[in-house]
């Protein structure tokens, strides 16, 4: 069975199917059009988070000059594991420890999802480090 699955998956893998032949189609169809909504999306979003590293200050970072993702270091004695356990724990905010980068003390957060979700999350990061500040 495991060797009949590898094989389907071996196959549809290597062509690409009819559907997702069409909807790319329509996509480089729109690309003028997709590409100017994404990069809207990407830069309000960027600024909202550099605003935020600004008036945080237990973080900083490198304003990225592209891409959408960023390495935020934070100023915490706490692994970035642990950090990042307890702040999905505590608050429903998932970024990704640096240590699973090789990149102690810092996080890795993206930013090109919706510009709510990306504000309400920022405001619950920044209340996190608020009460762990207190803690400490």
């Amino acid at each position: 069975m495991i060797r009949a699955v590898a094989i389907h998956r071996d196959y549809n893998t290597i062509s690409v199917g009819m559907i997702d032949d069409h909807f790319a189609s329509i996509a480089l169809e729109n690309r003028a059009a997709i590409l100017a909504r994404n990069h809207d999306i990407v830069r309000t979003n960027l600024a909202i988070l550099d605003a935020w590293v600004a008036n945080e200050p237990a973080v900083s970072y490198i304003k990225p000059k592209s891409g959408t993702t960023a390495l935020l270091k934070y100023s915490l004695s706490v692994s970035s594991l642990e950090f990042c356990t307890a702040l999905i724990g505590q608050t429903g905010v998932m970024l990704t420890p640096g240590s699973a980068l090789d990149m102690e003390g810092y996080l890795r957060i993206g930013y090109a999802n919706n510009r709510n979700v990306l504000e309400a999350g920022l405001a619950r990061v920044a209340e996190f480090l608020a009460n762990y500040r207190v803690r400490q």
